[in-house]
């Protein structure tokens, strides 16, 4: 069986207002969710307040606190909706039980964690070897429709930089605020 007609099987649909939590740090989660429409972010907070985002998810993209859904332990990041959005909601143990007896479905699961853990390198790589300069070069490459929908605030904690510091970066590079949204500090 497909990943995706699992979903169906088995998926519920979810809708979330903008500036809704699907889960907050700290909270038990065993669900996976696919991304129908909208935008979220995922993010950690420090004990001081301080907000680090791990990633944006757009359409067609899947996450959850495997921490929490598979070593049922809390999870270690919130995810929050920045636009109206529609997730598909599965227990992830139900995936997993699946996947236990559907070669296609396991290996559909191969593919969706190498996807993951691909991504997840990119962005170590990103962080440790790019200036915060090649990092948001490397941004308006691959994700240009974030910089219209996410704000100068979030796009600087995503790229470990203080706003002031995205907007010298910038204008050294002629990138041209999109919309107003971006301006706002």
């Amino acid at each position: 069986m497909k990943f995706h007609k699992l979903l169906r099987l088995e998926g519920v649909s979810v809708e979330k207002d903008k500036g809704e939590h699907v889960f907050m740090q700290s909270d038990s989660d065993k669900s996976l969710y696919f991304v129908q429409s909208g935008l979220l972010k995922a993010y950690y907070t420090t004990e001081d307040g301080k907000e680090y985002i791990k990633s944006f998810l757009l359409p067609n993209d899947i996450i959850g606190s495997l921490s929490s859904s598979y070593l049922e332990e809390c999870s270690s990041f919130s995810l929050l909706c920045l636009e109206p959005t529609t997730l598909v909601k599965m227990p992830f143990r139900r995936l997993y039980e699946y996947t236990k007896g559907d070669l296609e479905l396991a290996n559909n699961m191969i593919d969706l964690i190498l996807h993951l853990a691909i991504k997840k390198e990119k962005r170590e790589y990103e962080f440790l070897c790019l200036s915060a300069e090649e990092r948001f070069c490397m941004l308006v490459k691959t994700s240009p429709s974030l910089l219209e929908k996410v704000t100068q605030n979030d796009l600087a904690r995503y790229l470990g930089i203080t706003p002031v510091g995205l907007s010298r970066i910038k204008k050294r590079t002629h990138t041209r605020p999109i919309n107003a949204k971006q301006t706002a500090l």
